[in-house]
Parts: structure tokens; C-alpha cells; sequence
């Protein structure tokens, strides 16, 4: 897709990048992926993943540039959590992970032109 400036849209491959570099940061700190990008009517999960017995349904946020429009994780409205609370009580039951216990962290990452990090921000029970 192409902005009326005529430069493409790259919005999927920052955001794409910013996972990326999200779960790779989740494992070094020894987090376990489940699943990525898990979808059902819902909505859809960036990273479910888990920390010893404790499920955790990671939003992942992005920003190039400044932070004139506020941070990435200030993005993370009441509408987006009620989203994700919803569709991660669907992939709970789908993967009948029902005796587990969950948290919901947002990681947020500002990012370079070049799509490198500047920065990541990982707030646990973020909501």
C-alpha cells in the first residue's frame, strides 16, 4: 500500500520487527514462546508465552521516530485491552489451559530508521 506521498507503507514490517526483536529479548531473559501472532474471531495475540507456571500475553507496541505522539505502550488504549483480554480468554480455552495462572505485559519498542532498537521498555502486568 502506498501513502499519498508515494513512499510505500512499511507499518507491517515495523511492526513485523518489532516482534521480532521482542521475542528475542523475551527468550534471553528465559521466557518460553507458545505462539505468535494467534488469531481467532477476537483479535489477535502478538506473543503468548510462559515464565515458569505463569502464562503471559504479551502486546507488543511499536514507534520510529519521536515520541511527539506519546510512547508506544501509551498507545495501549481501554478498547486494545479489552481486546486482548478477550481473545487471550479464547486461546486459554482453545489450548485448555484452564488451570493456569495469566499476566499481561506489553513491551514497547521505539525504532530506528534502519528498523534496529533505540530502545525496549517490557512492563509486566501491564493491565
Amino acid at each position: 500500500m502506498n501513502s499519498p506521498s508515494g513512499k510505500k507503507d512499511s507499518r507491517k514490517q515495523k511492526g513485523a520487527a518489532a516482534e521480532e526483536l521482542a521475542a528475542a529479548a523475551l527468550i534471553e531473559k528465559g521466557y518460553r514462546i507458545l505462539d505468535r501472532n494467534w488469531r481467532c474471531r477476537f483479535g489477535e495475540l502478538d506473543i503468548v508465552a510462559e515464565t515458569g507456571e505463569t502464562l503471559v500475553v504479551i502486546e507488543v507496541r511499536s514507534r520510529s521516530g519521536t515520541t511527539s505522539f506519546g510512547t508506544p505502550s501509551e498507545s495501549v488504549n481501554a478498547r486494545k485491552v479489552m481486546q486482548v483480554r478477550n481473545t487471550a480468554q479464547q486461546y486459554v480455552h482453545h489450548k485448555r489451559y484452564y488451570d493456569r495462572s495469566i499476566r499481561f505485559d506489553v513491551i514497547s519498542v521505539m525504532l530506528r530508521a534502519d528498523l534496529t532498537p533505540a530502545s525496549m521498555d517490557h512492563i509486566e502486568n501491564a493491565f
